[in-house]
């Protein structure tokens, strides 16, 4: 198509080189010998300090649009013009994931060269030149070889800009949301915090809310109790006071919390005999025989772990000796 900018010819690799390596050094040397004019080169010296101070206000722009690479090429695109054979009828346009930015009085026409731009061997857009006018013909139309060179080291040079910024801001995006992870995990932790000083604090609460209780409301009313209740049926009595001392000193979740393995019936064996019940009264209690609880009670020293050591089992409860061997042996 015509009005089409038609880019170079590009290798596999991803690369615009249409000159070997060796040879781009060279593009812009000025032969010295006996037949040049002086004027020639007068004309071909001013024409690469152009180019090179292209290659250096490119690397100027992109200085000065350090994190910007729409605002650089916008520059870039009007600055491109001056360094071509023929300034006043050049016009500029670059191309770069689907934004399009040209020069004052772009058009595109016939006299024309392109570079693509690539980021990790891909392409993305790419960097054209044209003339608004037909004009003598020189090594690629009418351009010479040294802007071939030069527009080709631009694209290069935008293409390496746009990835350093692509990265920086990729790291910037990264380090905002580690730090907003961080945040939020500070803010987490805090917030658990203060939950569980809540947690504690109601606890405690309960605690005495349900030992003010126990102390002022229950126990008076079974001391009035135990009075009138023939001896036989003091022994329930004492049972359910010291149950409800329990509640105050929790043996029996500490020592179900301890020892996963006792059941609910070795349990409320435990608390029986830490109470000073004997076997007898322990079976009476139950409905079971002495048999029955006296094999409880070996369980009950095989998960204490003090089967065949000369320990008092009633004394080793309430003692509260099973709390640091719990500790020792886990």
């Amino acid at each position: 198509m015509e009005n089409e900018i038609k880019p170079s010819s590009v290798p596999a690799d991803g690369r615009h080189l249409p000159f070997p390596p060796k040879d781009l050094a060279l593009l812009w040397r000025i032969s010295f010998d006996g037949e040049t004019e002086p004027d020639k080169i007068e004309f071909a010296l001013r024409e690469r300090i152009k180019e090179l101070n292209c290659l250096y206000g490119v690397s100027q722009l992109a200085e000065r649009y350090l994190h910007s690479l729409d605002n650089l090429l916008r520059e870039l695109v009007n600055f491109l013009p001056h360094s071509w054979q023929y300034p006043e009828v050049t016009c500029a346009r670059i191309l770069f994931n689907g934004k399009t930015y040209t020069s004052d009085g772009f058009e595109v026409t016939s006299w024309r060269q392109s570079a693509q731009i690539y980021m990790y061997h891909e392409p993305v857009g790419e960097v054209g030149i044209c003339y608004l006018e037909e004009c003598p013909p020189a090594d690629e139309g009418p351009f010479l070889k040294e802007e071939r060179a030069l527009l080709d080291a631009v694209a290069e040079q935008i293409g390496t800009i746009a990835t350093r910024i692509s990265a920086e801001m990729e790291l910037e995006e990264a380090n905002r949301q580690l730090t907003l992870e961080h945040q939020a995990l500070q803010e987490a932790n805090t917030a658990l915090r203060i939950l569980l000083s809540r947690i504690e604090q109601e606890k405690g609460e309960i605690y005495h809310d349900i030992k003010t209780n126990v102390e002022k409301i229950l126990m008076p009313i079974l001391r009035a109790l135990a009075l009138q209740l023939p001896p036989a049926q003091m022994k329930y009595v004492e049972m359910l006071q010291k149950n409800l001392e329990e509640i105050t000193s929790p043996f029996i979740s500490k020592l179900s919390l301890s020892y996963h393995s006792m059941t609910p019936t070795e349990i409320a064996i435990c608390n029986m005999i830490r109470n000073g019940m004997r076997t007898k009264e322990i079976a009476d209690m139950r409905g079971v025989s002495e048999a029955t609880i006296n094999r409880h009670r070996e369980k009950i020293r095989r998960k204490l772990k003090i089967t065949n050591q000369d320990v008092n089992l009633a004394t080793f409860l309430q003692s509260g000796m099973w709390e640091s061997k719990e500790k020792l042996t886990v």
